[in-house]
C-alpha cells in the first residue's frame, strides 16, 4: 500500500498569537461558507488518490461550523482505515461539535494546549484556561474519541523551570496518547520578533527539552520525532508521512503538496484563492522540483530527526555521544537531539554514502 496524505488549511482564527506566522486570519469569517466550496472543488478537480491520512490543520479548524468541515471530509476519498485528524482550540470545542466530527469520520483530536499554566497561556495570549483543557479532553473521551494529542509549547516569556515541569504533569493527567512538545520560536514578522525581551533562552529551553522527554518517557510515551512523543502505536501517521517524503496533496490557502520532489504551493490569502478556484483556474502559487542528490539529503534529513535515524555510514565516527549506533544505523540520543541541526551538517555527501 502507498500512503498518500491530505492536508486542508482552515485560515480562521479569533485571536492571532504573538508568535504565530502561519498563513490566518481573525477577520475573514465572513468567507467561511465560500471558503469551503472551494476547497470541495479544489478537491473535486484533483481526482485524489484513496487517503491513507486526512489532516485538518490552520488556523483553528475547530471554529469552522461541523458540519462545514464535515462537508470538507466528506469528499475526499480515503481508506476505512485512514487516521483523520482535527486541530482544535480547547475554547471552541463543545460536545455537539465532537459528535458531529465523529459521525463525519474524524478518529483523532490535536488540542492547542501550549501550556497548563495560567500566567503563561496570557503571556502567549491564549484564550483558554487550563480547566477549559480538562473539559474539552472530557468531553472527546465521552464522545469516544481515543487518539488524542496535546500540542505544548516551552520556553515562553515568565515560565518557569516549575512551571513546566507543572504544565507536563497536568498535561499527563489527561492521560494523552500523543503529546507534541515545541520550543517557542520567533519567527521574523510576529509581535514576539519585534519584542527581544520575550525571546526564549537556548539554555532554559534545552533543559526544559529534557525535562520533557523524562516525564513523557516515564509515562509511556516514547520519541519518536523530536518533538513528538507516542504510546506505542498511536504515532501521529500524517506527519510519519511528511518526515518520510511520502506524497500529500494540500487543499486551501496556501496549503502546500509534494509528488515525487515536486512541491509546490497554493496562493496565501484565502480571497485569492476563492477568486481562483471559483473561476477555474488553478490556485498554485509556486513550485521547485528537487533533483535527485537534492532528494537524498532531504531524506536523510528528515530521517535523522525520527527514532528510525539514518543510514550509520551516512555519519561520521566522531560525534561524541550525539548519536547511538544500532543495526547499521545512526539515531540521535537525547542530547543530539538538542544539537540536531548541527549534525545535520555532518551528514556525509551524497554520492559518497548507500541510500
Amino acid at each position: 500500500m502507498t500512503n498518500f496524505g491530505v492536508y486542508v488549511h482552515i485560515p480562521f482564527c479569533r485571536h492571532r498569537c504573538d508568535y504565530c506566522a502561519f498563513a490566518t486570519w481573525t477577520d475573514r469569517s465572513g468567507l467561511m461558507g465560500d471558503y469551503v466550496a472551494g476547497c470541495r472543488r479544489e478537491i473535486a478537480e484533483a481526482e485524489l488518490p484513496a487517503a491513507t491520512s486526512v489532516f485538518f490543520g490552520g488556523g483553528t479548524p475547530s471554529l469552522l461550523p461541523s458540519p462545514l468541515l464535515v462537508s470538507v471530509l466528506s469528499v475526499i476519498a480515503r481508506l476505512p482505515d485512514a487516521e483523520v485528524t482535527v486541530e482544535c482550540n480547547p475554547e471552541t470545542v463543545t460536545p455537539a461539535l465532537l459528535a458531529d466530527y465523529r459521525q463525519g469520520g474524524v478518529n483523532r483530536l490535536s488540542f492547542g494546549v501550549q501550556s497548563l499554566a495560567p500566567h503563561v497561556l496570557l503571556a502567549l495570549g491564549r484564550d483558554h484556561d487550563p480547566g477549559t483543557v480538562e473539559q474539552a479532553v472530557r468531553w472527546a473521551r465521552a464522545e469516544g474519541f481515543d487518539s488524542i494529542n496535546l500540542d505544548l509549547i516551552f520556553g515562553g516569556v515568565g515560565e518557569t523551570q516549575a512551571d513546566w515541569a507543572a504544565t507536563l504533569d497536568a498535561a499527563l493527567a489527561l492521560e494523552p496518547e500523543h503529546v507534541s512538545a515545541y520550543a517557542l520560536t520567533v519567527e521574523p514578522g510576529t509581535p514576539l520578533a519585534q519584542d527581544p525581551l520575550r525571546w526564549p533562552d537556548d539554555d532554559d529551553q534545552a533543559d526544559k527539552y529534557l525535562l520533557a522527554d523524562d516525564r513523557l518517557t516515564a509515562s509511556g510515551l516514547h520519541w519518536y520525532e523530536i518533538s513528538n512523543w507516542a504510546k506505542p502505536g498511536q504515532e501521529c501517521r500524517h506527519n510519519q508521512l511528511y518526515w518520510a517524503q511520502g506524497d500529500y496533496r494540500g487543499v486551501g490557502c496556501s496549503a502546500h503538496s509534494h509528488q515525487r520532489g515536486r512541491r509546490w504551493w497554493n496562493v496565501r490569502t484565502p480571497e485569492r484563492y476563492l477568486d481562483l478556484v471559483g473561476t477555474g483556474r488553478s490556485p498554485v502559487g509556486g513550485e521547485e522540483v528537487l533533483g535527485a542528490a537534492a532528494q537524498e539529503l532531504e531524506r536523510r534529513q528528515l530521517a535523522l530527526r525520527t527514532r528510525d535515524g539514518v543510514d550509520a555510514a551516512s555519519l561520521p565516527e566522531a560525534l561524541d555521544g550525539l548519536v547511538t549506533r544500532f543495526g547499521g544505523r545512526a539515531v540521535l540520543t537525547v542530547r543530539g537531539r538538542l544539537l540536531a541541526n548541527e549534525v545535520a551538517t555532518r551528514l556525509q555527501p551524497v554520492e559518497s554514502a548507500d541510500a
